[in-house]
């Protein structure tokens, strides 16, 4: 029997309360709660077991800052963390992960410091390592989405599967807290072209329908943020969906 997408939500953290940004621009920021903690209790009561927590300061401040936030959510539930936002140096991953993250997700680094990443992935494996691949007009971008680049997103994630990647994060950033729905095309393309890969997909679900033609695609996760937040997505209908 096939293996049901899994549902993980975003906790975005910027000075230490849960926000969310439209395509990643820091100016369009709406903080929805000052308690992380009690965001990331409602996910786990929902029957949600992974969480994708970003430090939006981090990202910006070129290393980990909000470890407390990870810190406090890691011993105070049983969730799963999946830890972005910063991580520059063998220091930041440390923090990391003694601050409770089970696995952590590299982006702008892969890029600029690719040989740093590929020691992290030897050093942590593949379990802990997940490749972030941000794509804007399918080129990837990085530093919290600041900078594009020239880099074909099919191109970037095949090198680094050929390196032992197996777990990638793929956010269309033009469509990211957009409620728009994701790119279908995109994942469809990566997943034909590069089947060992685990992508999960993030940005732009806007329903739980778009969900629910991710799973039969057989995408293996989805990251969602502002349509929970917004309400277009229902704790309710997540609870239904991993029970049924």
């Amino acid at each position: 029997m096939r293996k049901k997408i899994e549902i993980i939500p975003a906790i975005d953290i910027i000075e230490g309360k849960c926000v969310r940004l439209s395509q990643g621009d820091y100016s369009r920021k709406k903080v929805y709660n000052e308690n992380p903690l009690e965001v990331a209790k409602m996910f786990e009561n929902a029957g949600i077991r992974r969480i994708h927590l970003v430090d939006l300061d981090g990202a910006k401040a070129k290393h980990i800052v909000n470890y407390k936030v990870l810190e406090t959510i890691a011993t105070k539930t049983e969730l799963v963390i999946d830890f972005g936002g910063g991580l520059k140096s063998d220091n930041d991953l440390k923090i990391a992960f003694n601050s409770g993250a089970a696995m952590v997700t590299g982006g702008s680094i892969a890029v600029k410091e690719k040989e740093t990443f590929l020691l992290w992935l030897e050093n942590y494996g593949k379990e802990k390592i997940i490749l972030g691949a941000d794509a804007k007009d399918g080129k990837i971008a990085v530093s919290g989405w600041l900078e594009a680049t020239e880099l074909s997103v099919i191109d970037f994630i095949e090198g680094f599967s050929k390196k032992g990647v197996e777990k990638v994060i793929s956010t269309d950033i033009s469509r990211d807290g957009m409620l728009s729905g994701p790119s279908f095309d995109l994942y469809h393309e990566i997943m034909n072209l590069l089947p060992d890969v685990e992508i999960i997909a993030s940005g732009g679900i806007a329903t739980m329908d778009d969900i629910l033609k991710l799973d039969e695609m057989g995408v293996p996760g989805v990251i969602t943020g502002k349509a929970i937040y917004e309400n277009k997505i229902s704790l309710k209908e997540i609870e239904n969906f991993i029970s049924s």
